[in-house]
């Protein structure tokens, strides 16, 4: 383990190096490395422009890293360069912990202990018994930044969500840490959900130890836990178990077979038919696996299906009272439907119009100015003579206008109808107002 997270840490570093030099565009000038690098002296506001800098630098390579949990002697690894490390890394380290930008990860009360130990940590926080108070530098610890905890917690809801249909979901504690990202991480998320009421924690000890997480999955926060969040919890245990025992099987009937194989290379048919035996019986366990784990995966389908048709159901209460109490009717409903598809129905023959007459007038920009200053000119000349050239267009526009006011008389606007069936047809007066506005403005 320790292996493993040392070469961890030497690739984080390579990536952050990379980073680094495309996020900062003067990274490599030894000038500003210089000024960067140097330890804060003076007032704070000698030094509040150098700080902000570190501090963004800091949450930036965080998210890049895709963490929430950080060491100080980590961060100093990303901005290590040749042996050089910024003097002025553990007095930005500790001015974010003072400003609630670093949280210790001791002050993360577990939420699966007990309550007592739950209060008594609220406690301790709340007396500052965990804060620092004359030191500059923080203890080499695990510290959370609290705004990517948070970000990590909107990704951990999202990723149950993907394979979740209802407004809530349980998960065994195992699934919940490998979404986290790790033990501790999943502390964290789990805590940061339970204190705004997005999970609960759940435990069983009937036959073995068993360890969930509910989670809610919309907006609204959880009520508590029934009796059939530990069922559930119970049979999602019991398919992940199957699983696991279908990749044991699996493994082991690669294996056998490889044998037999080898076996018969060499000539060896008792070593062959044995393993082939075994073949035989890893079939025969992964055929019972898999029909108890279908069988348990559609009691668990049976009852998201339940859970889903009880939120339906529930939506179309509260859907009813709602219309009940503003005091709307479902023939009004019904009709206000029929009048708005109507209404799109006409618009869409309209647009259909409208385009199509503006598809055959495509002219440059440049050709109508100069064919407006003609005009101009013409009428200027000789302002009681009309040209025929202007007749032509004002004809043209007239047809224009009589088919669109054809057309719009043919729509069927029952809305209007409906209130006042002796008046005058808006539909007419629309192409009487069309025609008009048509000669006003070929004739200005």
């Amino acid at each position: 383990m320790m292996i493993g997270g040392k070469i961890q840490e030497m690739e984080d570093d390579v990536t952050v190096e990379e980073y680094l030099r495309k996020e900062v565009a003067d990274w490599d000038d030894e000038v500003k490395c210089v000024a960067r690098f140097k330890a804060f002296s003076g007032q704070r506001s000698d030094w509040e422009s150098l700080y902000v800098f570190w501090r963004d630098l800091i949450l930036k390579v965080a998210r890049h890293l895709r963490i929430f949990i950080i060491r100080p002697s980590q961060v100093k690894m990303w901005f290590n360069r040749g042996g050089l490390v910024p003097l002025c890394l553990d007095q930005v380290l500790f001015e974010m912990y003072a400003a609630g930008e670093l949280l210790r990860n001791l002050g993360v009360a577990d939420p699966a202990s007990g309550w007592v130990s739950q209060m008594l940590w609220r406690v301790v926080n709340l007396g500052g018994l965990l804060k620092p108070s004359t030191q500059e530098k923080l203890a080499e610890d695990y510290y959370i930044i609290p705004v990517l905890l948070k970000e990590k917690a909107l990704q951990v809801v999202q990723a149950l969500s993907e394979s979740h249909w209802t407004a809530s979901c349980v998960t065994t504690w195992r699934k919940f840490q490998e979404i986290s990202g790790g033990l501790k991480e999943a502390h964290a998320v789990l805590n940061h959900l339970c204190e705004h009421g997005k999970a609960k924690y759940l435990v069983t000890n009937k036959k073995d130890l068993m360890e969930g997480v509910k989670v809610s999955l919309s907006e609204r926060a959880l009520s508590g836990t029934t009796s059939l969040d530990f069922d559930v919890l119970h049979l999602i245990s019991t398919v992940e178990k199957l699983e696991h025992q279908l990749n044991v099987i699996d493994q082991r009937w690669k294996r056998s077979r490889a044998s037999a194989l080898a076996s018969l290379k060499l000539g060896n048919k008792q070593v062959a038919l044995k393993c082939s035996r075994e073949m035989k019986l890893a079939s025969l366990s992964r055929e019972k696996c898999t029909a108890l784990l279908n069988r348990v995966e559609e009691v668990l389908g049976v009852i998201a299906d339940a859970e889903a048709s009880k939120e339906v159901a529930e939506a179309i209460r509260i859907g009813t009272e709602a219309i009940k109490e503003n005091g709307i009717n479902y023939d009004e409903v019904e009709l206000c439907l029929q009048e708005l598809n109507e209404c799109i129905e006409s618009q869409k023959q309209i647009d259909d119009i409208l385009g199509a007459n503006a598809a055959g007038a495509e002219i440059e920009d440049e050709d109508i100015e100069e064919e407006l200053k003609q005009l101009e000119l013409n009428f200027v000349e000789v302002p009681t003579q009309t040209s025929s050239g202007v007749d032509a267009v004002v004809a043209g526009t007239q047809e224009t206008a009589d088919a669109l006011s054809d057309s719009l008389s043919n729509l069927h606007l029952t809305h209007h109808a409906r209130k006042d069936p002796k008046a005058k047809h808006p539909v007419e007066s629309m192409g009487a107002s069309s025609k008009d506005v048509s000669r006003e403005a070929v004739l200005s």
